[in-house]
């Protein structure tokens, strides 16, 4: 609506403004793609020089740590005391070479286990304490079954994360089988601080994460040391995470896929969902370590490209569009504006009447061809008023015509409706159940409109009588019309069949239905189903039998309202039912009720919701304040006051009350 009291100016404005929208937001479109494919590439190559930068970092002192133990392993010296444990001068030379190798170690600790001993060497000082060991490893602990897995292994070496209990640290161990004459006497090596490494090799930038993994997946080093698997590099069981932990499902198979590789000339890409956020994994291989160094990047956290370049483009793209702007905005000012203002004001005073205007000076474009066509429609609008005038009053007095007839034909289809009620008023059973139930009924029946599709029936055979609701769908006429023929068919279930079951009478009407809808060309889509509910009571038994399609029977017995719920389905619906009857015995002193479901659904009460059970129960508890032949009365007024005057009638509406006398 504000677009519409816009002037002109505004307007063209307005529209120069969409146009420029709509053909940025398709190039505005294709840039960023442009950008995010670009951006894409920047980190695909910032990940694969991260990759070979981790690699170098990881590799080279690593490797030199690898190198020094081997070397340590294969010393003359240490093969001769491995081979004599006890010998002073061997233990003697040995562990004054394990001292220089100390000084080499980046850690300057070393560590020598005795196969056959047990006995675990371990300095970190270069003291002489040194040659005491520290403690002796049992295969009966745990804690030590990392190296009987290595001993027994056929592996050169072996490089594991682990945390000796014993010695109080946690370091990237490098363990050295000592062979002499080919057996395994023991393990030498060294240890890198787990912290120190991780701090220096595995430093973690924004949005980028890096780790080290075996070629099982399991995390070797972790900025989250809670991550890391320890044990796993010498087969033990741990409790440590894999790399594929930290992957959602979906991408579980292709990260396992990369680690059977191996593939130590490429690095590896591929993109991973890691909590609900897109990252690129990159990982290459040390084959030297058996290692994956693995990188995980949020390319929407690391710092792959810097924005201000971009935010650059914006501005000037920004200022180019403005200056767009205000040059299409002083052109459509001067050539089109202007021209037309002087235009508004001649149609003005023509507005007014005043057939004499000065009109803009004609030009060879559009607006002087709107000049010349604004003064030919002032010619043809004084040319065609007195004609106007005349067919005002023929059309006129045309409409008066119209109107009576239409007054005529209300009246006739109203008169019809109202004989219509006469007649559905005629099928109902008042005076047969003011005399044979006096006292013991009450009725609501109040439709929609002036006719419906509610209607109760009264039976009476022996000592047995019948009473009965059907809610035919639709209302008004043809609610009314179904009302025939569910009357029709109940009579004639009556006639067959007798008041000795309701479920029978149900059954049968159902049948009869179907056989007449089914010879009749109905509409497709007009609604055929009709809600029923049956009771045969029996006075000198004092028993009630029921049957309901998608209607309800209630009970009252002075305290509490119970439900006997009918069958779901309804009489002509889409599949046909079987019918069951349900009997009720000792009902001396009962009140019962059948509602046909616009009583249940009319919409009220603060929220607008239809009747829930325990409002229906309070409308019964307060009826039952007076003699059942009053009740439809204040069944009536509670209905008023919960839909008060905020809520129309939605529904035909049709209650029976009774009991056995």
């Amino acid at each position: 609506m504000a677009l519409l009291k816009m002037g002109l100016r505004n307007k063209a404005l307005t529209a120069l403004i969409l146009v420029l929208l709509i053909i940025l937001l398709p190039a505005s479109l294709i840039t960023w793609q442009v950008f995010q494919q670009v951006h894409k590439d920047l980190a695909i190559n910032y990940a694969e020089n991260l990759a070979e930068l981790n690699r170098y970092k990881i590799r080279a002192p690593v490797s030199r740590e690898l190198l020094l133990s081997q070397q340590f392993a294969r010393a003359s010296v240490t093969r001769d005391w491995f081979a004599e444990e006890t010998n002073q001068n061997k233990a003697a030379a040995f562990f004054m070479e394990a001292n220089s190798y100390r000084q080499s170690f980046d850690e300057q600790a070393y560590f020598a286990i005795h196969a056959q001993s047990k006995n675990y060497y371990f300095d970190d000082s270069g003291e002489m304490t040194a040659q005491t060991p520290s403690y002796q490893l049992s295969s009966d602990k745990l804690d030590d079954g990392w190296f009987f897995n290595i001993m027994a292994s056929d592996e050169k070496y072996s490089i594991n994360v682990n945390p000796d209990q014993q010695l109080g640290t946690t370091r990237v161990w490098f363990n050295v089988p000592v062979f002499a004459e080919g057996q395994k006497l023991g393990l030498v090596g060294t240890g890198l601080d787990l912290t120190r490494f991780i701090s220096q090799l595995l430093q973690s930038e924004a949005g980028v994460t890096t780790m080290a993994v075996d070629t099982e997946g399991f995390i070797q080093a972790h900025p989250d040391a809670s991550l890391i698997a320890y044990g796993s590099g010498a087969g033990l069981d741990n409790q440590g995470k894999q790399l594929s932990d930290l992957v959602s499902l979906a991408d579980q198979a292709t990260v396992s896929e990369l680690l059977n590789q191996r593939n130590t000339e490429t690095v590896q890409l591929v993109d991973v969902d890691v909590d609900g956020t897109p990252h690129l994994l990159v990982m290459t291989f040390i084959a030297e370590l058996d290692w994956y160094v693995a990188s995980l990047i949020n390319l929407d956290v690391a710092e792959v490209v810097s924005g201000k370049w971009w935010y650059t483009i914006l501005l000037g793209v920004g200022a180019v569009i403005l200056l767009i702007i205000l040059a299409l905005a002083v052109s459509v000012q001067r050539i089109l504006i202007q021209p037309l203002s002087k235009l508004q004001s001649s149609a003005n005073a023509l507005a007014q009447g005043q057939y004499d205007v000065n009109l803009p000076a004609q030009t060879s474009d559009e607006i002087g061809d709107l000049s010349r066509a604004f003064s030919q429609m002032i010619q043809t609008i004084q040319s065609h008023t007195h004609e106007l005038e005349s067919k005002v009053q023929e059309r006129t007095r045309d409409l008066q015509e119209s109107s009576r007839e239409i007054a005529l034909i209300n009246k006739m289809v109203n008169d019809s409706i109202d004989y219509a009620r006469l007649i559905q008023q005629a099928i109902l059973p008042d005076m047969t159940m003011q005399r044979n139930l006096s006292g013991q009924c009450c009725i609501v029946w109040l439709p929609r409109d002036t006719v419906g599709g509610d209607f109760y029936v009264y039976h009476q055979a022996g000592k047995q009588q019948l009473l009965g609701l059907v809610d035919c769908a639709g209302h008004g006429v043809p609610g009314a019309l179904m009302t025939m023929l569910a009357r029709a068919a109940l009579d004639h279930a009556i006639r067959e069949h007798g008041l000795q079951s309701p479920a029978a009478l149900l059954q049968k009407m159902d049948e009869v239905l179907r056989g007449m809808l089914l010879d009749l060309e109905l509409p497709r889509g007009l609604a055929t189903n009709m809600d029923a509910g049956l009771v045969v009571m029996d006075s000198q038994d004092q028993k009630v039998t029921f049957s309901g399609a998608k209607l309800s029977l209630y009970a009252w017995n002075g305290q509490a309202l119970t439900e006997y719920k009918g069958a779901r389905r309804q009489l002509v619906g889409r599949k046909p039912h079987i019918f069951t009857d349900t009997v009720l015995t000792d009902c001396q002193g009962l009140n019962f009720y059948l509602t046909t479901d616009g009583y249940l659904d009319q919409p009220g009460g603060d929220n607008g919701y239809g009747l829930r059970f325990k409002d229906f129960e309070a409308a019964i508890r307060s009826a039952n304040s007076y003699p059942l032949a009053e009740q439809g009365e204040a069944i009536r007024h509670f209905l008023d006051s919960w839909k008060a005057d905020a809520y129309a009638q939605r529904d035909d509406i049709c209650v029976i009350g009774f009991c056995l006398s």
